[in-house]
């Protein structure tokens, strides 16, 4: 059972220690469904962190931003994580719709059975360090290049790996990481180098820059009117609300000032904003995931309780991709996002690529990936109502409503 009962966190408290969240660590947390074995599995146990810290959790009171953004737009209760694990498995999951064809097949904690299972490095960029793999399988950016739409991947630090910033608590953290871009891991999609795109015009477009850009490009496409049809942005480091180094305060400052900036856009009438996360952090959460993946790899799945393992897969089926993983946050903010609804269907992380790969008709990435299993996002849209959604603009510093 969990040894200790929920506490909420104030914002005083906002900055937290970082939770294991490794793929085996976060299935023995769920003992099954039982979902009370956090504290023993996934509580930080780095020196001066509390291990029981892992059943606390933030409201509207300290994530006032998101909240409001819920009240107003669309939120779902029922994503989860395409399958268990860190970072760079859900940045992967978001792109691929798998973590299946990793180069080596083989590695020290974060490879097994060709399938990447923990934080890695992109070997395609020269920014990285330590343990590094590619990735060989299909992205929704080669299907988005070879359909002919623009896209880009924009990220904080991307044009300068030195570059850092301070968060709330003072501490220097470094705007760019590479295991959290996730077509640096393709060859297909690599920007090795971090080149600039030759001009404004071709953001978005195949040149040396191959559609991975520093955020500050997004805003330059922006003003020149050349925004790119398909974009995911990443926060700098201290910003992207990920436990350790950054916070629910430093997040909101990233995700207001950006909306506020993109819901001024011309553009604005025709923008989807999908507000989503790559992982739980291993935080505590009560909904049990339904199990569409199951893996019976005996060296690191361990969900059904004393039995371990996640099921008995078909037989061909890639291994270590045990899933859906933990619930986390999912929010629609557009012109087009029913308002103040609640979506209940069950969505994952490849819900949003297939979501994209509907909305311009791509057919699905293939090779046993989640997409073909995603249900759509169509709960979180009205598309063709008669009345649309009007701008929410929120104050960065309080996350409190500005203007209508």
């Amino acid at each position: 059972m969990n040894l200790v009962n929920p506490i909420r966190l104030p914002p005083s408290q906002a900055l937290t220690c970082d939770q294991d969240h490794a793929y085996t660590a976060e299935q023995k947390a769920y003992d099954g469904g039982l979902m009370d074995a956090f504290v023993q599995s996934t509580g930080a146990t780095a020196a001066g962190c509390d291990p029981s810290s892992v059943m606390d959790y933030f409201d509207g009171n300290t994530v006032t931003a998101l909240w409001n953004y819920a009240q107003h737009y669309a939120l779902s209760d029922n994503t989860f994580g395409t399958t268990f694990g860190q970072s760079t498995v859900g940045a992967l999951n978001l792109v691929s719709g798998q973590t299946h064809g990793a180069i080596p097949p083989e590695g020290p904690k974060f490879v097994a059975n060709g399938t990447l299972i923990q934080d890695a490095d992109p070997a395609l960029d020269d920014c990285s360090s330590g343990s590094t793999v590619q990735m060989t399988s299909r992205t929704i950016g080669d299907a988005l290049t070879e359909h002919g739409v623009r896209w880009g991947w924009f990220e904080g630090g991307f044009g300068n790996c030195a570059r850092s910033h301070h968060n709330i608590g003072g501490t220097e953290v470094v705007d760019y990481i590479p295991h959290h871009e996730p077509f640096q891991y393709y060859a297909s999609t690599a920007n090795p180098h971090h080149l600039p795109p030759r001009s404004a015009r071709t953001i978005g477009r195949t040149d040396r820059a191959n559609h991975q850009y520093d955020l500050s490009e997004f805003w330059r496409a922006t003003r020149a009117g050349v925004m790119p049809a398909v974009s995911f942005l990443k926060a700098p480091g201290y910003q992207d609300g990920h436990a350790g180094y950054s916070d629910p305060i430093d997040e909101q400052h990233f995700l207001v000032e950006t909306i506020n900036r993109i819901e001024r856009l011309p553009t604005w009438p025709s923008t989807a904003i999908l507000v989503a996360y790559d992982d739980s952090d291993g935080w505590y959460d009560h909904a049990m995931p339904p199990i569409v993946n199951r893996s019976n790899d005996p060296a690191n799945d361990a969900l059904l309780g004393p039995s371990g393992l996640c099921g008995t897969p078909p037989a061909g089926a890639y291994l270590d991709r045990c899933g859906y993983g933990p619930r986390t946050p999912l929010l629609a903010i557009s012109p087009y996002a029913r308002r103040t609804a609640v979506s209940h269907a069950t969505t994952d992380q490849t819900s949003i690529t297939r979501f994209v790969e509907d909305n311009w008709r791509l057919g699905r990435l293939g090779d046993q990936s989640f997409d073909a299993l995603a249900n759509p996002l169509t709960g979180m849209f009205a598309f063709g109502r008669a009345k649309a959604a009007a701008p929410l603009f929120l104050d960065a510093r309080t996350g409190r409503v500005v203007g209508r």
